[in-house]
């Protein structure tokens, strides 16, 4: 493979299906390294798009560099490095994880068959890796899809809702195992619909919306770029509420005793000194970033976001 080329490239990826459009001119850029969130609403066309960067389906335009490979030109090859589960993994229920994995590792080189062990102990079910598949829970057949995936080594690993159907503790194991992963240098693609799961560990993310991209980039500066909301309670509301609108503070409302207001730091700062001045006292004043989850409403659903207010 070589050096210095971007995990994942698409460049106008678009699928359509007579009429309908699914995925319209998709560009995504996965970097080394990345843990990279992929986020829309069910059927904006995540799926649809996973399937063609794994080669499951073929795009009718656009194209894919994995690694710097062409899978429409290269085939199945493009895919060395790479690994994970589109929706939830199958297993043959009736045998074991450890023979489902080495059925599997069959399949491949001879090397990957020495690693059944070692994936099955990363995952954490190397005590029940001689237990029928089809008695395990839905947490543990995740897991054992990332074993699976982990069996060739990749560089690159895509995991579509991993955590989906979880319990809390399920879901805090597949997290930091996420982290673990990426810890040890693969670059993973994690498409999930739990926007606090990917806050924690996503450092770049994308929005797609309708199959177009709403937000490609860093998951800090999406939030940065939203600026601050502010809560501030004072000694006399009514007189702070005209001071703050003298100072150019945006979308101020007032909330359980507290005005609420959009401002950067230094229109703040003036106010404060305005409300010192005016010999109004400030007993509480936070500051709030918007949540993953406020941003990927206010991009997915600008025009009922619009109407409600």
């Amino acid at each position: 493979m070589n050096a210095g080329v971007e995990p994942l490239v698409a460049r106008g990826l678009l699928k359509r299906y007579g009429a309908l459009v699914a995925v319209d001119h998709v560009d995504l850029t996965v970097a080394s390294g990345d843990v990279f969130g992929y986020l829309g609403p069910n059927g904006a066309g995540k799926t649809t798009s996973l399937r063609m960067l794994l080669g499951l389906i073929r795009p009718t335009a656009g194209s894919i560099e994995i690694f710097g490979r062409d899978p429409l030109r290269v085939g199945v090859h493009a895919l060395d490095g790479v690994a994970g589960f589109v929706e939830a993994p199958k297993f043959y229920p009736y045998l074991s994880g450890r023979r489902n994995l080495h059925l599997l590792a069959d399949y491949d080189e001879p090397r990957t068959r020495g690693k059944v062990e070692e994936v099955l102990e990363l995952v954490e079910l190397s005590d029940r890796g001689d237990d029928r598949v089809g008695g395990y829970s839905h947490g543990m057949r995740q897991r054992l899809g990332i074993a699976a995936s982990l069996l060739r080594s990749p560089r690159l690993l895509l995991l579509d809702e991993p955590t989906t159907g979880l319990d809390p503790a399920g879901m805090r194991d597949m997290r930091e195992l996420v982290r673990r992963l990426a810890a040890e240098g693969i670059t993973v693609l994690l498409s999930s619909h739990l926007l606090t799961e990917v806050e924690e560990l996503c450092n770049r993310v994308a929005i797609i919306r309708k199959g177009r991209i709403v937000y490609e980039g860093s998951l800090a500066e999406l939030k940065r770029a939203s600026g601050h909301t502010w809560r501030l309670r004072t000694t006399d509301p009514q007189r702070a509420w005209t001071i703050a609108l003298n100072h150019g503070v945006r979308e101020l409302a007032r909330s359980d005793g507290e005005l609420a207001f959009a401002a950067d730091d230094d229109t703040v700062a003036a106010l404060t000194v305005a409300l010192g001045q005016a010999r109004i006292g400030i007993t509480r004043l936070v500051s709030q970033s918007a949540t993953l989850e406020e941003l990927f409403l206010e991009l997915t659903e600008p025009g009922e976001r619009a109407e409600a207010a």
